[in-house]
């Protein structure tokens, strides 16, 4: 692989020990894939902060790149395992919390924005169409690429690391032209009635296609945060991190449908939900936002649980970030929220925060939150904001 002056500077070790090991992590990545050379990018979205899923290995690399490592570009973080501020109200363990406050005082030092969400084009972090980026956090990665336009493998957090130190990553994979055309084509003639029925549908065509690019017809309208749960689920299913809609999505004026055709019927969705959904009627965890919800989503809730009071037998999060969080606030949303017993979850999500012996079920609107869930041991339902909102106050589903 081809490296400038300054690049052979940074990987001999000529500006300090976390750019020299950026740079190692960097070309390995690029000779095991064939890359010809490094790309400057726009900006990083840094996955693997829950110490969760870090430990102390983890943690103690990250104090060693934070030593003398400052970030090169705008680079933003996934969810951490627990709300910063209110981790103690989400029943999080004492000595977790420290160590999770460890790991984001070293990312911090980086210069890293402390913004643990999985939606960065929510706050800030919104590429431009044709943008070269590293992100790591495969909804993210997969919103980017197709919704957006820009260009982004599906890093891992490491590389995602090494990228930000660097300011340039790899060129492979998704960020060459030739590797973004869409291979199958996906013609959608099955009814989509509800919120979750997008999540349903990412689970049936990520496990149709199967690390293929799919190109979706018979779609004609989609709203941000239907495509937002649709991105999650189709790559945590099975296909590759982009996918073009047509008449929806940037540049999927630019292919003609693949000959090799595969269609979703109404029968698909129902037997992805029938493979979701397990056989549970008592609810005792409700989480809604994963991806992390809109400030829509949340007026939403709001609306739903007005004059409602959640079951005493049941937990209710609503997983955003920050920012979301402090416009509910102001809209008095988080009020009437709060009032009905509910609890905002900022910072966090069901995926990396340690609930696994927490809960035996719960009810979200999320695919993903649902192959996650089960992950911890806990028993799934997939349904509608109006079907879970109903188990949360009933503490069962319907």
């Amino acid at each position: 692989m081809y490296l400038t002056k300054n690049e052979e500077r940074m990987l001999d070790g000529e500006e300090g020990y976390a750019a020299k090991k950026s740079m190692e992590i960097l070309v390995a990545l690029g000779n095991i894939y064939g890359a010809e050379k490094l790309v400057k990018i726009g900006s990083v979205q840094v996955a693997g902060v829950s110490y969760h899923n870090l430990g102390n290995a983890g943690l103690e690399f990250l104090n060693e790149l934070a030593e003398d490592g400052k970030v090169k570009v705008l680079t933003t973080l996934n969810p951490a395992g627990m709300d910063l501020e209110d981790w103690r109200k989400l029943g999080i363990d004492k000595e977790f919390a420290r160590k999770q406050n460890l790991v984001i005082g070293a990312f911090r030092k980086m210069g890293i924005i402390i913004s643990c969400t999985c939606t960065p084009y929510f706050i800030g972090n919104l590429p431009r169409y044709g943008e070269h980026i590293a992100w790591s956090e495969s909804s993210a990665v997969t919103f980017a690429n197709s919704v957006i336009g820009a260009k982004t493998n599906r890093e891992g957090g490491p590389s995602a690391l090494a990228a930000a130190f660097v300011g340039k990553t790899p060129c492979y994979g998704l960020h060459l032209e030739e590797n973004r055309v869409p291979d199958i084509h996906v013609n959608v003639i099955a009814r989509l009635d509800k919120f979750s029925d997008w999540g349903a549908l990412g689970y049936c065509i990520g496990k149709t296609v199967q690390n293929k690019i799919p190109y979706i017809t018979g779609i004609n309208d989609v709203d941000l945060d239907e495509i937002k749960s649709f991105c999650a689920s189709v790559v945590t299913f099975g296909s590759k991190p982009i996918f073009y809609m047509k008449g929806i999505t940037p540049a999927s004026e630019r292919y003609q449908p693949p000959k090799d055709k595969v269609t979703i019927e109404d029968r698909d969705i129902r037997e992805a939900y029938a493979s979701i959904n397990d056989d549970v009627e008592e609810i005792d965890f409700v989480c809604i936002g994963c991806p992390h919800s809109s400030i829509k989503e949340i007026a939403k809730i709001a609306n739903l649980l007005k004059n409602r009071k959640i079951s005493p037998n049941t937990e209710f999060w609503v997983a955003t970030s920050r920012p979301m969080k402090q416009l509910a606030d102001k809209r008095g949303y988080t009020e009437v929220i709060e009032k009905a017993g509910g609890k905002f979850a900022c910072d966090t999500c069901m995926a990396v925060a340690p609930l696994k012996g927490r809960f035996r079920s719960i009810a979200t609107t999320s695919a993903k939150g649902c192959y996650y869930s089960r992950h911890h041991g806990i028993q799934t339902k997939l349904g509608s904001l109006e079907e879970c909102i109903e188990a949360a106050v009933r503490g069962k589903w319907s």
